[in-house]
């Protein structure tokens, strides 16, 4: 399995979309009230939206191909783009997710490596993400990587209030 990294452009918004949309169903929809669920999707994944995040310089957007196969994407914040923490010395992970049929392949494990090398690159000090609270799979994966929890902070699905914590690691 070879694993190729490339920046998202404007010019991959349509792909964009529906990997973020599918990826997120995938992972989520079975656990969330459905009316709250698909408002979610249809203002966190709109084309709209993802063209200004693309767009904007503190954001950075991230498909993970295996050999020529999109396999996955994550999406990094900086400075103002930051969902919480604003902290210049500091590097967002906003999204990791890998698509459902190269999953099991240990490719979140080496997207990591690559978020890792990059925030080393920008010169951050470290990388911090917030988890759902009930997403215990994703929180051990991270801790198995060092992160440590230093909060938490609500996230909305809809209209449905829940809980992130807030993972770091030191770069």
């Amino acid at each position: 399995m070879g694993l190729n990294f490339r920046e998202c452009t404007i010019s991959d918004l349509d792909t964009l979309v529906n990997i973020s949309k599918s990826t997120f169903v995938a992972a989520f929809e079975k656990d969330n009230d459905p009316d709250d669920f698909q408002d979610y999707i249809q203002k966190a994944f709109s084309s709209d939206r993802l063209e200004k995040e693309l767009k904007n310089t503190d954001s950075l957007f991230y498909f993970v191909f295996d050999d020529k196969t999109l396999a996955g994407y994550f999406k990094l914040n900086m400075g103002s783009a930051q969902t919480d923490v604003h902290d210049q010395d500091s590097i967002e992970l906003e999204r990791i997710y890998v698509i459902q049929e190269h999953q099991g392949k240990k490719i979140g494990a080496q997207m990591l490596k690559e978020i890792l090398a990059l925030g080393k690159k920008l010169s951050k000090a470290y990388l911090w993400l917030g988890v759902w609270e009930h997403n215990p799979k994703a929180i051990r994966f991270y801790q198995r990587h060092g992160f440590q929890k230093f909060g938490e902070h609500p996230y909305y699905i809809g209209k449905d209030k829940q809980t992130d914590w807030l993972l770091r690691l030191d770069l």
